[in-house]
Formats: structure tokens, C-alpha cells, sequence
């Protein structure tokens, strides 16, 4: 049976679970396959919790039976030039990757195209045993798109990126966590959307927002660096912890025995 959104409902949703938010590509019908207005619209909802003081972790997922199947194909056919590339915005469609806040992909069905790099802009990918995953960029007569040249290596080394970029074959589940592109399978009897809410809503709750998120952007940042300056780096962001309350309410909380009240992220300069 095809599953079918209402003609009426939203093509992005944000589901609210205290501090943790579930974002759901809503076009099931269509394995979630982007249109251009409805990637607008995801980038703006992550935007969006991104700088709401009350969510601290967000849980990415597709509704039905896909995660996200890449642009649909009535987008694709209509791209005939690199004239078409003017149309989008290259910044708006990468900030995903940019967003301080843990973003943990709950991967239920097929990714492919844009919809395996949306994945990859995920700090943490939990999978179901359906889940799938696919370049698709050559077979469409494309180049990997949209940072996933440059993330794919980083995360399945150099060989398997190669594999999967030049191929672009289908790879399973099980193969996806023997690469390292998936971290975990979440068994067929549990949600793998439950499965990435419990994880994150541990992260919101037992985590400091602030140092969760300069830790993540040094991880990326020191990718770039040596040694020493990567010592260097971590070095300034250590001093400015110690400057903060965090590191006392940290010790204070475990000695206590309850959840601590750590500072929420500040806004974006």
C-alpha cells in the first residue's frame, strides 16, 4: 500500500519532546524526495532550533518507509546547466552541517542523492535494518554534490569513499555499520526514531550545550591541523570552560546526585 501525507499537511514537521526535537521529511509517497521549497523549508526548521534556548539535541528523520530518496526526480529533469546552481543557495543547503546543536540522523529506509548527503551532515546516524544507503550522483550524471567529497573520506576513509562515490551501488544496513557510515542498527522491534530520541534526550539532559558544541566544531575544524595546533586550539576552548560555571556545576551535580543546570547555548553572533 503507498503511504500518503495529507495533501494538506506540512512538508517538513517538527515534533517538540522537551528538550529534544524530531524533524520529519514528510513526503512518503515519494520516499521523501526533496523538492526545492520543502529543503528551504528543513534548513529553516533547523535554523530555527538551533538558536531556541529550550531544545538541545534534534533527531532527523523521513516519514514511512524512507529516510530521504534525494531530489525529486521533477526537480532533477528541470536541471540542464550550471545556470540551474544559481537557483539555489550552496550556503543554505549546507548549513545543516553547521549546526552547533547534536544532530543525530534516525536513518528508517533508502538515503540516496542529497537525501545520503543530509545524512552525512549528521553527527550521529543510528539505522533500522531497512535503512539503505546510496551516492546516486553518477548514475545521474553528476559529481558528489555538497560537501560529500569532503565528508564521506572523513568518516569511511579514502578507498570506501572512492567505492561509494564512483559506483554509487546500494549499500545495506549491515554494510553501512561495518564501513563506520552508520554508528549503531537498532533491532526490527524497536523505533530507530525512539532509538535516536533516547540517545539525544540523554546528550540534553546530561551534557553542558556550550562545551558539547565547541567540542563538535573543533572535531571538524581540527581536521585541518597538526598536532600542536590542535593542542593549541583545544587549549583556548579549555580556559574558556574553566572561565565558565560549567565545570562546577558538573562536579556539583555528580556529587549530588541530579541533573545539572548547565548553560544554555548562546545566541549566534
Amino acid at each position: 500500500m503507498t503511504e500518503t501525507a495529507s495533501p494538506d499537511a506540512p512538508s517538513v514537521l517538527c515534533d517538540r519532546r522537551g528538550s529534544v526535537a524530531v524533524v520529519t521529511l514528510n513526503r512518503p509517497d515519494r520516499l521523501n524526495a526533496l523538492t526545492l521549497e520543502m529543503e528551504g523549508r528543513y534548513v529553516e526548521t533547523l535554523a530555527d532550533l538551533d538558536v531556541d534556548p529550550s531544545i538541545r539535541a534534534i533527531v532527523v528523520t523521513g516519514a514511512g518507509r524512507g529516510f530521504c530518496a534525494g531530489l525529486d526526480m521533477d526537480v532533477l529533469a528541470t536541471i540542464g546547466s550550471s545556470e540551474a546552481l544559481q537557483d539555489t543557495s550552496t550556503a543554505a543547503r549546507t548549513s545543516p552541517a553547521s549546526i552547533r546543536k547534536p544532530l543525530i540522523g534516525a536513518i528508517n529506509g533508502p538515503a540516496a542523492g542529497m537525501g545520503f548527503v543530509h545524512a552525512l551532515y549528521c553527527d550521529v546516524r543510528f539505522a533500522s535494518p531497512s535503512a539503505s544507503f546510496m551516492t546516486a550522483f553518477s548514475r545521474r550524471g553528476l559529481v558528489a554534490e555538497f560537501g560529500s567529497s569532503w565528508l564521506l573520506p572523513r568518516i569511511v576513509g579514502v578507498s570506501a569513499a572512492l567505492d561509494l562515490i564512483m559506483s554509487s551501488r546500494k549499500v545495506d544496513a549491515q554494510e553501512a555499520l561495518r564501513l563506520g557510515l552508520v554508528n549503531t542498527i537498532v533491532p526490527a522491534e524497536t523505533s530507530v526514531v525512539e532509538a535516536a530520541v533516547s540517545y539525544a534526550q540523554d546528550i540534553a539532559t546530561w551534557c553542558a550545550p556550550v562545551e558539547v558544541a565547541a567540542s563538535k566544531q573543533m572535531v571538524l575544524r581540527q581536521l585541518h591541523m597538526d598536532f600542536a595546533s590542535a593542542i593549541a586550539d583545544a587549549l583556548i576552548h579549555t580556559k574558556a570552560a574553566l572561565d565558565s560555571p560549567d565545570p562546577a556545576e558538573g562536579v556539583a551535580s555528580y556529587l549530588e546526585k541530579r541533573e545539572p543546570g548547565f548553560r544554555p547555548l548562546p545566541p549566534r553572533s
